[in-house]
């Protein structure tokens, strides 16, 4: 007489396992580990001259700043390009339909 083997997982530990859930819980503690070390590591004080004055901050601030600087920047160049494809296109665009798209 042979016994059979189950395949695969048994229902019970399929409905408890959930390894979607353990992958995030993983992809988070990760990304977390990487933010605490790169603050860690960009704690150092620097000195920063503007043209009218001078300040003294951390490193992860001025990253911050970029950072912010950046994404604005890339933002506002995409709409003017939209804004120039749409005018030579001949279509009028509002600020509501602008965002949307």
């Amino acid at each position: 007489m042979r016994l059979r083997r189950p395949k695969g997982i048994d229902r019970e530990t399929r409905e408890t396992f959930q390894p979607r859930l353990w992958l995030i819980v993983g992809v988070l503690a990760l990304i977390i580990a990487y933010v605490v070390a790169f603050v860690a590591e960009n704690n150092k004080r620097v000195t920063v001259h503007f043209v009218l004055f001078t300040t003294h901050t951390s490193v992860i601030w001025l990253v911050l700043l970029s950072l912010a600087i950046g994404l604005v920047g890339g933002v506002l160049l995409s709409q003017l390009e939209r804004r120039r494809g749409r005018k030579q296109r001949g279509q009028k665009g509002n600020a509501s339909t602008d965002l949307v798209r």
